[in-house]
C-alpha cells in the first residue's frame, strides 16, 4: 500500500516534469564526480547517486558537473568558467570541503545581502543567481553535506581527514548543514537534508575501522565511537577500511552503493514535490 501511495504521489508530482529529455544538472564535489569514475573508488562503488536517480526516473538525464575537491567558494569563484548549462532542475551538493577547509561559514545576511564569495553563504548566492539567470522556472534543490567518519583515502592513505564528530577551526559540520537549510527556507526552495537521515549518522559510515591495538600492537577492528581515540599512522598501518568495513561509505567520507540509494532515494522523493 505505502509503495502504491508513493508510486501516485511521485506521478502527479513529476507530472509538470514528465515531458521527455528533462535535463539535470547536478552541481558538487567528488561525491558528485565519483558518479561517473567508478574505477576511482577502487570500484568499490558500482553505481553513484545521480545513475540511480536516471534509472528510477529515466525520462530525466543528467549533466555531471562535480569538481573533486572543490568548496562551494571555489565553485563560486569559478562560476562562470563552469560553463553550466541550462537545464530544468538543478541540484548543489556542496559544504562538506568547505567545513574540512576550514571557510568562514558566514551567515544568512551574507546570503541576502550578497557579500560575495568570502564565505560560504555567500558563495551560496553567487552560485543560485547563476542558476537562476540560466532558467528562472527552474527547479532548485539543496543537498546538505553528510556526516562524516574518519576519511582515508585508498590510493594514498597519507591523504586523511578526521570526521564531522568533532569541530574544525571552530565549525561544526552540522553547521554547515543548518546553512543550506536557512538557505532553502529563505529562498523556498527544496533542501534533502542528508546530515540528519540517521541512515546516514555517523557512526553507520562504517562498519569497523582497522587499528592497532595500543594494548597489544595486533590489529583490531575498533567501532565507532573507539575509533576516535585511537591514532592512524599511514606510514605503518594498513588501510584501515577493508571491504567488509564498508557501509554507508566505502572510505569513511565517500558513500557506497548502499549509501548512493539512499541519496537517490531522497533526491528522486524531492523531485516529485512541487
Amino acid at each position: 500500500m505505502k509503495k502504491l501511495l508513493f508510486s501516485l504521489v511521485l506521478f502527479i508530482g513529476l507530472s509538470s516534469l514528465s515531458v521527455q529529455n528533462v535535463k539535470w544538472v547536478a552541481i558538487g564535489d567528488s561525491i558528485t564526480y565519483l558518479n561517473d569514475h567508478p574505477e576511482q573508488t577502487g570500484n568499490r562503488v558500482k553505481k553513484g547517486y545521480m545513475t540511480r536517480v536516471n534509472e528510477k526516473l529515466p525520462h530525466i538525464s543528467y549533466v555531471n558537473q562535480g569538481h573533486n575537491g572543490w568548496t562551494a567558494i571555489r565553485i563560486a569563484e569559478k562560476i562562470e568558467d563552469l560553463k553550466i548549462e541550462k537545464a530544468d532542475i538543478y541540484t548543489v551538493f556542496l559544504g562538506t570541503n568547505d567545513w574540512w577547509g576550514g571557510k568562514p561559514l558566514g551567515t544568512l545576511a551574507d546570503y541576502e545581502q550578497k557579500t560575495g564569495v568570502g564565505t560560504v553563504n555567500g558563495a551560496f548566492r553567487v552560485i543560485l543567481d547563476k542558476l537562476k539567470s540560466l532558467n528562472k522556472a527552474a527547479k532548485i534543490v539543496l543537498i546538505t553535506p553528510m556526516q562524516r567518519s574518519d576519511f582515508v583515502y585508498l590510493a594514498n592513505m597519507k591523504n586523511n581527514a578526521f570526521g564531522s564528530y568533532k569541530d574544525k577551526n571552530g565549525q561544526f559540520l552540522e553547521q554547515f548543514a543548518e546553512a543550506i537549510k536557512a538557505i532553502g527556507k529563505s529562498e523556498n526552495i527544496q533542501v534533502v537534508d542528508l546530515y540528519h537521515n540517521k541512515k546516514l549518522s555517523v557512526k553507520n559510515a562504517v562498519k569497523y575501522k582497522l587499528l592497532k591495538d595500543p594494548e597489544t600492537s595486533l590489529n583490531k577492528k575498533f567501532k565507532y565511537p573507539a575509533y576516535t581515540k585511537i591514532a592512524f599512522n599511514p606510514e605503518k598501518d594498513e588501510y584501515p577500511y577493508p571491504v567488509d568495513a564498508v557501509a554507508m561509505t566505502y572510505d569513511g567520507l565517500h558513500p557506497s552503493d548502499q549509501g548512493n540509494e539512499i541519496i537517490a532515494k531522497a533526491i528522486v522523493k524531492a523531485f516529485s514535490k512541487k
